[in-house]
C-alpha cells in the first residue's frame, strides 16, 4: 500500500469517486445493450426496459454523491438538493416529459389498445403503429404517421375499435312520398351484399323535408374497416337505384327540358363478387407499418407463453412429474422458441428498413 503515499493526496480522495463513476458508466452501457439491443425482448413494450435503465442511472448518481470527498453536511445538502430537484419534477409533470412518461405507464396498465388497433382520438383516427414511454403513433388511411403525446391520450377520451368485430353504418335521407317498409328492405339488402352480419335499419330523424335512415350491420374482420364503410355506402345506393329511388333534395331542381317521367338513377352495372374479392384492399398498404406493429406483438406475446410453458415444465421435471414426456414437449417448445426469435428478428429488420426507407 505504500505506493499509495506516492499519489497526490487531492487524486486519492477523488479516486474512489472516479472509479465509481466508472464502474456505474459501464453497468448502465451494459443494461442498455443487454435490455435495447438484446434478441427479441419477451414483452409488448419497452417501457419497463427504459425503467430500468433510468432507476439504474440515478443509483449510479447516488453513488456518486456519497463517495465524493466532501463534509457529511454537504454530502447531505447535495442529496437534499437531488431530492428537492426530483419532487420538483413530479410535480411539473402535467407540463413535461415526465408527464408523458407517467401517462405512457398509465396506458401500460390499463392497457385498453395495442399495436395494430384502430383508435379514434379528438378527429385523429388510426391504426397504432407504435407504443412508447412518451409517445404513441398511429398510422391514418393516408397512410401517414401521427405522433400524439401520451398525455393527450390520457387527458382526452380514446375510442378503441375492437379487434373482435364492430358495427359499420352508412346514413340516407329520403323523402317522404317514399314507403318506410320498401326503404328498409333495400337497406337492409345493401347490407348483407356488403358482407355484414346482423343487419339493421335505424331511423334516425323525421325533418322537416326528408327522412334520415340508418343502415349497419357487424363487421367481423375490423382489419378493413375503412374498404366495408365504403362497400356499404356502395351498395346504399346500388340497392336504393335498384329499386327505382332517388335519392335528392326534395327542393331539388333541374332547369334543363327533361322528357316526362326522367328519373335521376345511373344505369348499374353489377361487378360479381369474384371479380371484386380479388381486388387488392387498399388498407393493406394504408396501415402497413401498423400491421407489421401488431403482428410483432402477436409474436410478442405468443414467445412469452412459450418461455413460460418451458419454465413450468422444466419445474415439473425437476420435481419428477412425468420426466419423459416433460422432455419431449420441452424439446418441441425449444424449436418453437428458436422458430419465433428468428421471426421477431426478420420482422424488426423489414421494419427498420422500411422506416428508413421513409
Amino acid at each position: 500500500m505504500d505506493y499509495l503515499k506516492s499519489i497526490p493526496a487531492a487524486i486519492r480522495e477523488w479516486l474512489p469517486v472516479l472509479v465509481t463513476l466508472l464502474i456505474g458508466i459501464l453497468a448502465v452501457t451494459a443494461a442498455y445493450q443487454l435490455l435495447m439491443k438484446r434478441k427479441p425482448p419477451t414483452s409488448g413494450s419497452r417501457i419497463s426496459q427504459q425503467l430500468l435503465i433510468g432507476a439504474l442511472a440515478g443509483v449510479v448518481v447516488i453513488l456518486v454523491i456519497l463517495e465524493l470527498p466532501v463534509a457529511d453536511a454537504a454530502r447531505g445538502q447535495l442529496l437534499s438538493l437531488l431530492g428537492i430537484l426530483f419532487t420538483a419534477a413530479v410535480a411539473l409533470s402535467s407540463t413535461t416529459l415526465l408527464g408523458n412518461a407517467m401517462a405512457g405507464l398509465m396506458l401500460r396498465s390499463i392497457r385498453n389498445f395495442k399495436p395494430g388497433d384502430f383508435i379514434v382520438v379528438e378527429g385523429h383516427r388510426g391504426r397504432v403503429s407504435e407504443l412508447g414511454l412518451l409517445r404513441t403513433e398511429i398510422q391514418n388511411e393516408r397512410r401517414d404517421l401521427t405522433t400524439l403525446p401520451n398525455l393527450y391520450l390520457v387527458s382526452n377520451p380514446v375510442t378503441v375499435v375492437r379487434s373482435s368485430g364492430t358495427f359499420i353504418s352508412a346514413t340516407v335521407s329520403l323523402g317522404y312520398d317514399v314507403p318506410r317498409d320498401k326503404v328498409e328492405q333495400f337497406l337492409l339488402e345493401a347490407a348483407r351484399r356488403a358482407d355484414l352480419e346482423d343487419p339493421f335499419v335505424f331511423v334516425l330523424e323525421l325533418g322537416d323535408f326528408s327522412i334520415t335512415y340508418q343502415a349497419a350491420g357487424f363487421l367481423e374482420e375490423v382489419k378493413y374497416l375503412l374498404s366495408a364503410e365504403s362497400e356499404l355506402r356502395k351498395n346504399v345506393l346500388d340497392c336504393l337505384h335498384e329499386a327505382g329511388i332517388e335519392i335528392v333534395s326534395p327542393t331539388f331542381m333541374n332547369q334543363r327540358q327533361l322528357p316526362e317521367g326522367r328519373v335521376f338513377i345511373p344505369e348499374v352495372q353489377r361487378v360479381p363478387k369474384e371479380t371484386r374479392a380479388e381486388e387488392r384492399r387498399p388498407e393493406e398498404r394504408m396501415f402497413d407499418k401498423a400491421e407489421l406493429a401488431e403482428n410483432e406483438a402477436k409474436l410478442e406475446q405468443q414467445l412469452e407463453s412459450v418461455l413460460e410453458e418451458i419454465a413450468k415444465l422444466k419445474k415439473n421435471e425437476a420435481e419428477a412429474i412425468d420426466e419423459e414426456a416433460a422432455d419431449t414437449r420441452i424439446e418441441r417448445l425449444e424449436g418453437l422458441k428458436n422458430e419465433l426469435e428468428a421471426e421477431l428478428t426478420r420482422r424488426r429488420e423489414k421494419k427498420g428498413a422500411s422506416e428508413s426507407e421513409q
